[in-house]
């Protein structure tokens, strides 16, 4: 069996000088609880791997860390750290990974640091991470490498451990593509393609996935078929993964004797009075400026509440050594001071604020105190303080207000979701929690509950993982095929034992080369003869099928005895017949798309439109490559956006955005051919994006060929077009007699 190496910015642990000499203290974040209670389940993770490594970064000597070294082996995971220079470090964590990435990715913008220096750092120390692990790594081990720290880690151990399963998780949002942009190209392409190193790549919602897909194909083009990528010859999953908590854990807090007396001695210092909990870290993505402002609205709104309520808000502390930060702590704690000045009387004060570490046992105490969570942050990539309360209201009372912003709400949708930056409704929804009946309480907390319970922190890593382990069997599956002697003879020998045969072949890029005008891809003397050659069996049903347009289709080839289909499907030429049109469809949608494409035209030197009957296409073929590829990005983008809830789909194709009606695709049509002719033997050659369509819907019905290298739904590829002629001429042959042509490698 393999084993399981975690790899985060940091160890999860850290060690505390005091008189008794060094002690560990575990580190705070929703990783290390994460994980840690996955690997406290006893006989899961042995079941799975027969060995677990953690490798981070520390804030320790080596000297320190031989001190504590025998404590630390009794853990159940064994621990590599990974010592880096502390000027390096604050560079690197600081600085890119916390005043580049952490801003920008949270959609602050305005507050980031595009320092030089800091990216290098960030690159030298990813760089120490990927030899630590090269250095201990075997080739069976899988390596799930979490957070923004780290994204270069991915595609680093890539470069030398082509076949190492990679899995890599992303703890905060990822933006959308226009705030990504704001990154120099150098410092996003760096981060984008390291996170493509990886296997299988994780996000808290649906909506991170997709802004990664989008920044992807802006940025390094991958193709993608829903959360299947292709890069560099490789398949990349792409899902949602909402990290879960140890529900057990918080429900069995209730019983605990201490946690008990903590819990009393909370709810008798606040006899009568309603309780209202937040705890954050110290970091303006939590928004808890706006939180005190709602609150404060609260009571200036419900003087009924006066000396009923009280506000405990724990700050957690974080990133001291950011100067930022201490300007912003010095700013909550003044805001904190009006408010209680502003409302306490002798025997009450408002709001209590503690800023300090909370213990476990603390912690479970206040959420099974609070009657109301107040967690608002204006940006958040899960919030597991969210889940901890829900899962702490073991009697299900207890209201939660939420962030719409945070990707716990997509889960926790039974919460009073508020915009955290709209202090009225955070105001009426601290109003509406205290007085919310029990019976809509238990409602609403059942409900949540059932889901934290089913999805929860083993589940989260065994999904993770069960889908890391799948993705590599998909790219086992997918491997690229070049189709060698003993392939050959066996398609050669099935095709002249058959009665009826079936050969779908691809047009542009596999009957003929790419030329820089598609009109000038006039087939030649030898393709012609060819086609006349295979047509000429009557056991032959020979089908070109073809993104070109049906009236160049019937000038090149409807002379020959073929079956001929045009726009991928929009309409089919039976052998001996005339057109018939598939769709009806109305074209008028061309008035939106065409001027669009046009404008592109204009910004890009050489590209060109081409309108067919039923499809538009911009080619930027003859475009200089790095221009023509940013322009294609930046079009597609604009289609997609412009033909959401249509009927219309924008198809990526070889230097070509084609925008046709979804559901015509040569996949269907090709499907609909076979089950009408019903062949004993069918052989499909194909080049672009739009035949991995027909790989897929034929794979087990015959033989399947892509032209060219790279990731493929089909059995084999021919490695050039060049290759594709002597190959085909091989089934006019005798079999005896056929002389292999194409190249191939065993």
């Amino acid at each position: 069996m393999s084993r399981l190496i975690i790899v985060s910015n940091r160890l999860p642990f850290s060690i505390e000088n005091s008189g008794d000499g060094p002690q560990l203290r575990q580190s705070s974040g929703g990783l290390v609880s994460a994980i840690k209670g996955y690997f406290e389940k006893s006989g899961i993770q042995q079941q799975k791997f027969n060995g677990r490594i953690w490798v981070g970064s520390v804030d320790f000597s080596p000297q320190e860390y031989d001190k504590v070294k025998n404590e630390i082996a009794s853990e159940n995971i064994k621990v590599e750290p990974v010592f880096i220079d502390k000027k390096l470090y604050k560079d690197y964590y600081n600085g890119f990974s916390n005043s580049v990435l952490w801003p920008l990715f949270h959609y602050f913008p305005s507050l980031v640091e595009y320092k030089k220096e800091y990216f290098e750092a960030y690159q030298r120390v990813n760089e120490q991470f990927a030899d630590k692990l090269l250095s201990i790594i075997k080739d069976d081990d899988v390596v799930w490498v979490h957070d923004y720290q780290l994204t270069m880690v991915p595609q680093l151990l890539r470069r030398k451990k082509k076949d190492l399963s990679i899995g890599f998780f992303l703890h905060i949002p990822f933006p959308s593509y226009e705030i990504l942009r704001l990154l120099p190209s150098e410092w996003k392409m760096a981060v984008v393609s390291g996170m493509l190193g990886a296997d299988l790549i994780g996000f808290h919602t649906h909506d991170y996935v997709q802004h990664f897909i989008q920044s992807a194909k802006m940025l390094v083009g991958v193709d993608n078929q829903f959360n299947m990528l292709q890069y560099r010859n490789r398949i990349i999953r792409t899902d949602l993964f909402p990290i879960g908590i140890d529900y057990e854990k918080f429900q069995q807090a209730a019983n605990d004797a201490d946690i008990i007396v903590q819990k009393e001695n909370v709810c008798s210092s606040f006899t009568d009075k309603k309780i209202i909990f937040s705890v954050d870290r110290q970091d303006y993505t939590k928004g808890l400026m706006y939180r005190l402002k709602g609150y404060e609205e609260f009571l200036d709104n419900h003087p009924e509440w006066k000396e009923k309520v009280i506000f405990i808000l724990n700050v957690i502390p974080s990133r001291n050594d950011i100067p930022t930060y201490l300007e912003r702590k010095k700013s909550l704690e003044e805001r904190i001071g009006t408010i209680n000045g502003k409302f306490s009387t002798l025997q009450w004060q408002p709001l209590i604020y503690r800023y300090n570490h909370l213990s476990f046992g603390e912690l479970a105490a206040l959420y099974q105190a609070a009657d109301v969570a107040l967690i608002t942050p204006l940006r958040d990539g899960m919030n597991l303080v969210a889940k901890e309360y829900v899962a702490s209201c073991v009697n299900q009372t207890g209201v939660l207000i939420l962030s719409e912003l945070t990707g716990a709400a997509s889960e926790l949708n039974e919460a009073l979701l508020v915009n955290p930056t709209d202090t009225a409704e955070v105001s009426n929804a601290i109003a509406h929690s205290l007085t919310m009946p029990i019976f809509e309480q238990k409602q609403r907390m059942a409900l949540m509950q059932k889901r934290l319970k089913e999805y929860d922190v083993v589940r989260w890593v065994n999904d993770f993982l069960e889908q890391l382990h799948n993705t590599k069997e998909e790219q086992n599956k997918l491997r690229i095929k070049i189709i060698n002697d003993k392939a050959i003879t066996k398609i050669l020998h099935d095709y002249a034992n058959a009665p009826t045969r079936v050969i779908l072949l691809d047009y542009d890029g596999t009957l003929t080369a790419f030329t820089r005008i598609p009109a000038d891809a006039i087939p030649s003397a030898q393709l012609l003869e060819l086609l006349t050659k295979l047509s000429a069996d009557t056991r032959n049903e020979l089908v070109i099928i073809s993104g070109r347009d049906s009236n160049t289709l019937q000038e090149w080839l409807g002379h020959l005895p073929v079956t001929l289909v045009a726009e991928h499907g929009a309409a089919v030429k039976p052998r001996g017949r005339d057109w018939e049109v598939q769709t009806t469809t109305d074209t008028s949608w061309k008035e939106q798309i065409r001027p669009i494409m046009q404008l592109f035209v204009t910004r890009c030197a050489g590209s060109f439109v081409e309108e067919k009957e039923n499809t538009l296409a911009w080619h930027y073929r003859n475009t200089h490559p790095d221009l023509g590829f940013t322009r294609s990005r930046e079009l597609m983008n604009t289609l997609l956006q412009l033909i959401t809830n249509t009927s219309l789909q924008v198809i990526d194709g070889n230097k070509v955005l084609e925008v046709r009606l979804a559901g015509v695709d040569k996949g269907v049509t090709a499907l609909k051919l076979l089950n009408n002719f019903n062949p004993a033997f069918t052989l499909c050659l194909g080049d672009d994006v739009t035949d991995e369509d027909m790989f897929k819907a034929l794979n087990s019905r015959g033989y399947t060929i892509k032209i060219g290298s790279g990731s493929t739904a089909a059995q084999y590829n021919i490695p050039t077009q060049q290759e594709v002629l002597p190959f085909l001429e091989q089934f006019i042959l005798p079999v005896k007699n056929s002389k292999r042509h194409v190249h191939t490698q065993v």
